[in-house]
């Protein structure tokens, strides 16, 4: 028998080990916790204070008699029920396990299969032999047989001579010391060794820690130390005669025996003072885990424990605080194996919970003072991994981490009842603890990754296409969030229903003070900027996801942890920072627009398209722009396009309108219409006058067009330039609009149509603008050329003196010298359009010269032919035998002077006539007695009392001449 328990101690080599499974859990530090229950003040250590357990369970369950109980073994344990009355617990009785433990089942301990084994094994290879609950005690405690024996030997001698005389009224190691002398020992050493123990145990349980306080006039305390000293310094002699002894007896009953009351108690006080009391109390609850497998209770927890009340009454132990000592015992046990036996911590917890039914405020002082040490303990150890859970935790050991809160929770819960009422808040503190191990786990688990990232940054300095720091960071916290949602999150659901809330929110702040610091340093939009905004963006709708979903099922829908996630709105700070880099390259395309046109010379010869190269630098720019605009890594392309856009055509309007800037109007050179005159019947003009009329015309012209002609910069072959620089800007801003929708489309497919139909026409100023700008160049310099720089042929020469003599042929020949360098030079989509233009200046001027030429020019009725012949020469030359305009375009804007041509055929009193119709038709009846002067429009028309007017002026007869000077008094010259 003896050599089977000694097996299960000493090991052996037929010895059932753990066999091992499939999957492996972790194994942390092996590590210890300091004990609640306080220092003994002693140098004694734990096998002694395991041996003076023991002594009081063999005292406590001593039998008078000397015949053992034989050992039943688990095969015949059934059959011999049914005959043998159940005897009561004692050392002596036999050991059985036909039933699964109700200890274990009540913590939640699974039955040992290691012992089933063992068991079934043994039954099967060995004679059927009997043990005792004491011997397997024994063997639990690591006590030998020697001194079992020895302590046996003892207690039989004492009962023997104070037969019928309670254990709890003896000071058994003062029993000891008397029943025991050297030669009951192997050796000196062993002895003193012995006796040195037992008078530590007396000093503990009567002058340290004693369960009356000590009386500080008692002389009998100051004796004791001395004995003591003695003995400790000079074994004293021990046995029944021993006269030190008989001293030391008096002694100690003497302190042991006092009362709270003063009255002398028949209950020796000498074991049950806080903390040796628990001390030898954990001592004795240890022999409950298998000494072949420290993580494991044994199987016959439940007749252990039965036996060990027997010592509560020797050391003042009860249930309160036999459960709460369990507790403690199971959770160091836990701590002290490397958690690797989660049961342990749950069998903990569960004693707990029956501490938690008899925790109440108004408690014994000292128990309050021992629960609360304990339960701080407790909770001290635990918070030590909650707070920083991540780092212990994973999926592979998530049940621990749910017992390690659970007991957390539990022991916080108890602690805070012990609280009196008027200190303590009203707090859930499941709740509030479990925030704060969320919050602070995750708080650290943020540090660490920012720390890596930092960290590998910095080793990787050198390298290139590096993401920025954040960008890895917000990464790395969406995986934390996923992950506390997936594997921690249910675990603390039990009592935070918002706990993956709790979490994504405390990620968010966390991040946020990262990406706030960022933000105040960004000073310009560049892709690493963007990069982590965007990878912010995603964090928060990821964070924001998981906290909508989490709080699905809760009261507030979590608008509580909703509103804690103050918005990056990294969208918005992008945006601010697109907005900034598109005004910075819009400033700079409109200060480069400012310089390089004050340094533009239009030349025609710059590139054979003849066209401004600023202007290809102006398109270059915004090619570039847009570019670089659809290659920023942003979400919102459509929603800051059309800022872009605008910018960009405000400074290509600016463009334009500098182009145009300084070239005039058709009215900057239509010269002004001299004063209406007469003429006199056959007046000829002579040379003198001639030229001096033509200077004097010449002059006026150039005063008039100086202001345009002052630089060659609008010369006409630099305003074709200028022309055909808008056309190509105008043609581009068609490629850019296009070449940005399609870029649209491919970036946000959802948001081609808003482009198309929402925004209207990209470009709408610049390319308005150019619209203008042509037309008005066109037409201003087709006037420049006809009333300017041909004013010699036609102003100053055709029609002046005698018609036959300056007809047209000087001013076409000069003017297809024009259309020829515009033919050459514009633009073939706006040449037709500026040669009609210069078709329509020529009628104009044409008309002009007929209409409002001046003193210098007269036509008689028989000149009509030369005249009419003269603008079939001007019209043919626009038709050029039709390789030039189309006659519809020449008839369109012929029509006029066409329609004006036949007066210069009708006779003087026929106009007159009709002069007078038309006048009285346009005046009525304050027209009949005195013909007023008509106002000049410049419509001119056949029915047009002004034309026909004007006609008469310049018909060379005597008739107009009196008809002028009687009606209007009009001079003969200027």
């Amino acid at each position: 028998m003896a050599n089977i328990l000694r097996d299960r101690v000493f090991g052996s080599s037929r010895r059932h080990q753990r066999q091992p499974t499939q999957t492996t859990m972790p194994v942390y530090p092996v590590e210890d916790v300091p004990s609640p229950f306080g220092d003994l003040g002693l140098n004694i250590s734990n096998s002694e204070l395991r041996e003076t357990a023991y002594e009081i369970l063999v005292g406590a369950c001593r039998s008078s008699g000397g015949k053992p109980l034989t050992y039943i073994p688990q095969s015949e344990r059934t059959d011999r029920a049914a005959v043998a009355p159940n005897p009561s617990p004692s050392l002596q009785r036999s050991l059985t396990s036909t039933a699964a433990s109700r200890v274990k089942k009540a913590l939640g301990l699974k039955p040992s299969s290691n012992s089933r084994k063992q068991n079934e094994g043994e039954n099967q290879g060995r004679t059927k032999r009997s043990v005792t609950v004491g011997e397997m005690i024994r063997v639990q405690m690591r006590v030998t047989e020697q001194t079992d024996t020895r302590i046996r030997r003892a207690l039989l001698r004492v009962a023997a001579g104070q037969l019928g005389r309670r254990i709890e009224s003896m000071v058994l190691p003062l029993e000891l010391l008397q029943q025991f002398k050297s030669s009951d020992f192997a050796n000196q050493q062993e002895n003193e060794a012995w006796q040195r123990r037992n008078l530590k145990i007396l000093e503990a349980g009567l002058l340290l820690h004693p369960y009356v306080p000590l009386d500080k006039t008692d002389t009998n305390t100051k004796r004791l130390q001395q004995i003591i000293q003695g003995a400790l310094e000079k074994p004293i002699e021990t046995g029944r005669n021993s006269e030190t002894i008989q001293v030391l007896r008096s002694v100690v009953m003497s302190l042991s025996c006092r009362s709270f009351d003063g009255s002398i108690s028949e209950t020796c006080h000498w074991a049950d003072g806080v903390p040796l009391n628990l001390k030898l109390y954990q001592m004795l609850l240890e022999s409950c885990f298998d000494v072949n497998d420290e993580t494991c209770v044994i199987e016959e927890v439940d007749e252990v424990l039965e036996l060990l009340k027997k010592t509560w009454v020797i050391l003042g132990i009860n249930q309160m605080l036999h459960d709460l000592c369990f507790s403690w015992v199971l959770f160091h046990r836990y701590v002290t194996v490397g958690q690797i036996e989660n049961d342990l911590l749950m069998a903990s917890t569960n004693l707990l919970a029956e501490v938690e039914k008899d925790a109440k405020p108004a408690k014994d002082p000292i128990y309050s003072k021992i629960l609360s040490s304990t339960l701080s303990s407790m909770v001290d150890w635990a918070e030590k991994r909650l707070l920083s859970y991540r780092d212990i935790f994973h999926s592979d050991n998530i049940e621990s981490l749910q017992s390690i809160v659970y007991l957390a929770v539990l022991a916080a819960k108890i602690l805070v009842e012990e609280i009196p009422q008027r200190k303590r808040k009203e707090v859930d503190a499941g709740y509030d603890r479990v925030e704060k191990y969320i919050r602070s786990s995750l708080r650290i688990a943020f540090a660490q990754k920012l720390e890596k990232v930092k960290s590998k940054r910095r080793l990787s300095k050198n390298q290139n296409n590096r993401l920025p720091v954040l960008s890895i960071l917000a990464q790395d916290a969406s995986e934390l969030a996923f992950s506390e949602k997936a594997i921690f999150s249910p675990v603390f659901k039990r009592w935070h229903p918002l706990a993956a809330g709790v979490g994504v929110a405390t990620l968010h702040s966390c991040y946020g003070n990262e990406l706030k610091q960022f933000v105040a340093g960004i000073s310009e939009l560049t892709p690493s900027t963007i990069e982590v905004l965007r990878a912010a963006d995603k964090l928060e709708k990821d964070l924001v996801q998981i906290a909508v979903e989490d709080s699905v099922d809760s009261d507030d829908g979590g608008k509580s942890v909703i509103r804690e996630m103050l918005p990056y709105e990294a969208e918005a700070v992008i945006a601010n920072l697109v907005k900034a880099w598109i005004k910075t390259r819009v400033d700079r395309l409109k200060e480069w627009v400012d310089r390089n046109l004050q340094q533009e010379v239009w030349n025609p010869h710059a590139n054979k398209e003849h066209f401004a190269p600023s202007a290809v630098e102006v398109l270059r720019i915004i090619d570039e722009t847009l570019e670089a605009f659809f290659m920023l890594p942003i979400p919102m392309h459509s929603i800051v396009l059309p800022e872009l856009m605008n910018g960009l055509d405000r400074c290509v309007q600016h463009y334009v309108l500098q182009i145009k800037s300084g070239c005039g109007t058709p009215s900057t050179f239509i010269p002004t219409m001299p004063s209406l005159t007469r003429c006199s019947a056959g007046s000829k003009f002579h040379g003198v006058f001639k030229k001096k009329e033509k200077s004097q015309i010449s002059q006026r012209r150039k005063s008039q067009a100086g202001a345009t002609t002052g630089d060659n910069s609008f010369g006409i072959a630099q305003l074709c330039v200028r022309i055909n620089t808008l056309q190509i800007i105008r043609m581009e801003l068609g490629v850019f609009e296009k070449r940005a929708i399609a870029n649209i489309g491919s970036l946000e497919s959802n948001h081609v149509d808003n482009i198309a139909n929402g925004w209207g026409k990209m470009f709408e100023l610049s390319a308005s603008a150019c619209v203008e700008g042509i037309q008005q160049i066109c037409e201003a310099t087709a006037y420049k050329i006809i009333f300017h720089d041909l004013s010699h042929v036609l102003w100053d020469g055709l029609y002046v003196g005698e018609v036959s003599t300056s007809r047209i042929e000087p001013f076409l020949q000069e003017l297809e010298q024009y259309l020829e360098i515009i033919s050459s030079t514009v633009h073939d989509r706006v040449r037709t359009r500026f040669i009609t233009d210069v078709m329509r200046a020529s009628f104009d001027g044409f008309l002009l010269i007929l209409l409002a030429g001046g003193p210098s020019r007269a036509f008689t009725q028989h000149d009509s032919d030369i005249i009419e012949e003269d603008f079939k020469f001007l019209t043919e030359l626009f038709w050029s035998n039709g390789d030039g305009l189309p006659l519809e375009l020449i008839d369109k804007f012929s029509t006029i002077v066409k329609n004006v041509l036949p007066l210069y055929h009708t006779d003087t009193e026929s106009l007159i006539e009709q002069f007078k119709c038309v006048t009285l038709e346009n005046y009525g009846s304050s027209a009949k007695s005195r013909l007023p002067l008509p106002q000049t429009t410049g419509q001119w028309n056949p029915t047009e009392p002004n034309t026909l007017l004007r006609v008469l002026c310049y018909r060379n007869d005597e008739a107009a001449a009196k008809f002028l000077k009687k009606n209007y008094n009009l001079p003969k010259k200027l």
